[in-house]
């Protein structure tokens, strides 16, 4: 049950958590979800920006399947390293702003460099040069979002929380922005493929320009109840190693690269629906928004249930249901049926994202929480590109997307094992709940 008065409890780390009000974590949740949704709007990887510009590569550029999963991994690259970014949010604190600088510098940057590629012919090179600076810009504000994300979940006793609550609004944006980017595409088969790019680039650039205008709000609820957590002094090679010796990372690591592998489910998916069912550019946008859609009761119930039950029991109950999600594919023959499937598809999968998520936060050491999320960041991209590129090949190869459909359901089996090396003590608890006694720290 929700706690409606501050009162303290044992950290995982053997110092003071604060426990805060429901109002207070209503701020909070509506602070982060605010940033949350102008991120994902703003992502140069993201459904408003992403799906349109596929559309272009394959329709405009007459890339095929194979060609277009390659464009995708090159474009990826700042997100292949992404920890770098978390990193440096962890040992550098620009104007004494800590995340909000990030938010003011990098999202006055992206504002920039997004104004200034629309301006530029599109080429395959330009596109691709400009996908790079602005995915890297765009990290920096990503990090600040992620490391501010995990350690109020740590500080204050609730990582399924602000997991359910970064899941829910996350979700929102991506749904309209899959709707509108189908829709955008379709629109804009009329216009050139220079205007079309400079359209969603001016988009981008007036997203940025607002987290720039955000990052001056400071509420209270937000910033004051964080505890410092940077020891003044410390070597970055010594975070390093303290990061590399910190076991429960991996597993979680482990897990979420797994469950962001998927070999088929974004390209090959595309064009199966696409090449074989015929679906139309604003068809595939609707699919991937009914999926986005289908997670978020999952992601409520998660939030419910992780105050209730201890989060041992949700992982493995997400994912046992989990593990077949792919698999209502199999039986479909056409564009509505597709959309259908859609709903049930994301409705499986929702307690397993929201579950890992948690298992991630509380993995973070301390003073590493913008490292370590972006490191998740970092295996996610990197499983979904190479994921991607696999299934493509085996589409390819096969011409029939069920083999991507059983290479997926063998990848989210495999986390069933991996969760037993997930620390006992790391998942023994629900919500606002401290360790039991003798566990051991994160650290």
């Amino acid at each position: 049950m929700p706690i409606d008065h501050p009162a303290p409890v044992a950290d995982r780390a053997g110092t003071s958590q604060k426990l805060l009000s429901i109002d207070a974590r209503r701020r909070i949740f509506l602070y982060l979800g605010v940033l949350v949704t102008l991120l994902a709007f703003g992502a140069p990887h993201g459904g408003l920006i992403e799906i349109p510009l596929s559309f272009l590569l394959k329709n405009k550029m007459l890339l095929n399947a194979d060609e277009l999963s390659i464009f995708r991994l090159l474009a990826a690259a700042p997100l292949y390293v992404s920890f770098i970014f978390g990193f440096i949010r962890d040992t550098w604190n620009p104007f004494g702003l800590q995340d909000r600088g990030y938010m003011l510098i990098f999202g006055s940057t992206g504002a920039i460099l997004y104004g200034a590629f629309a301006l530029m012919p599109l080429s395959y090179g330009t596109l691709l040069g400009a996908l790079l600076l602005l995915t890297s810009a765009f990290l920096f504000v990503s990090s600040a979002q992620n490391g501010l994300s995990s350690v109020i979940g740590q500080q204050h006793a609730m990582p399924g929380q602000i997991s359910a609550a970064w899941s829910i609004f996350g979700s929102v944006p991506v749904v309209a922005a899959f709707l509108a980017g189908g829709v955008i595409s379709d629109a804009l088969e009329a216009r050139n493929a220079d205007q079309a790019v400079r359209l969603l680039f001016l988009f981008g650039a007036a997203v940025m320009a607002t987290i720039a205008v955000y990052s001056t709000w400071r509420p209270g609820a937000v910033f004051d109840n964080i505890a410092a957590e940077q020891e003044t002094g410390r070597r970055p090679l010594d975070d390093l190693k303290r990061l590399m010796r910190h076991w429960p990372i991996y597993p979680a690591l482990m897990i979420w690269t797994l469950w962001n592998f998927a070999p088929g489910s974004v390209t090959p998916l595309q064009y199966y629906l696409q090449d074989t069912l015929h679906a139309k550019d604003a068809q595939w946008g609707q699919w991937n928004a009914i999926f986005a859609a289908s997670f978020i009761p999952t992601f409520v119930v998660f939030g419910l249930f992780c105050q209730r039950t201890p989060l041992q029991s949700l992982l493995w109950w997400g994912t046992l249901v989990a593990v077949p999600q792919l698999v209502p594919l199999l039986f479909i023959h056409s564009v509505s049926g597709a959309l259908l499937a859609a709903v049930p598809i994301g409705l499986m999968g929702g307690v397993a994202t929201a579950a890992y998520l948690d298992l991630i936060i509380r993995s973070c050491p301390r003073g590493l929480q913008g490292t370590t999320l972006m490191l998740s960041a970092s295996v996610a991209f990197v499983a979904t590109r190479f994921g991607d590129v696999l299934g493509a090949k085996l589409y390819q190869h096969y011409g029939d997307f069920t083999v991507c459909v059983i290479a997926i359901t063998i990848a989210y089996a495999l986390i069933l094992p991996t969760l037993l090396l997930v620390p006992k003590h790391l998942i023994a608890t629900t919500d606002g709940q401290e360790t039991e006694p003798g566990s051991a720290p994160l650290e």
